[in-house]
């Protein structure tokens, strides 16, 4: 992949690589999440789609999972004309809105760690769908 293809290509000509290498890894956007009626506001809880492996962070069925899950959204050009449901530090929309990605991205630190140690990722501090707890009784605020 070209070194920092994403401050010269526009989302909509990546290939699908440097598309895929855009995902920092975090999994917020794999967390049950509510908008506000009031405000708009997307609220996000802590548990976790059915897929989502909780300590890799990954899709346990990555190729399958719009097929699995009902309301799993695949990020794709026209998700990111309205991206406000995605956090605000996913490099998709960051890219989307003109801005920056953050200096503890993987493609900015060359480390794939780097997410979680900035306290980006959602490893180790949400649940999984089977305990059948109630998303609205497990909002969280940690996510921007």
């Amino acid at each position: 992949m070209p070194e920092r293809f994403w401050e010269t290509k526009p989302l909509r000509k990546m290939t699908s690589d440097e598309w895929e290498a855009l995902c920092d890894g975090c999994a917020k956007c794999c967390l049950e999440k509510f908008e506000d009626e009031e405000s708009g506001r997307i609220l996000y809880s802590r548990i976790a789609c059915e897929l989502l492996d909780l300590e890799s962070c990954r899709c346990r069925d990555y190729e399958n999972r719009a097929r699995r899950v009902r309301d799993c959204v695949i990020l794709a050009q026209d998700v990111l004309q309205q991206p406000a449901w995605l956090p605000e530090t996913c490099a998709y929309r960051l890219l989307a809105e003109g801005k920056s990605l953050p200096s503890w991205h993987p493609l900015i630190s060359g480390d794939p760690d780097s997410v979680v140690e900035a306290g980006q990722s959602v490893r180790g501090r949400v649940l999984g769908p089977e305990g059948g707890e109630d998303p609205l009784m497990h909002l969280v605020d940690w996510i921007r």
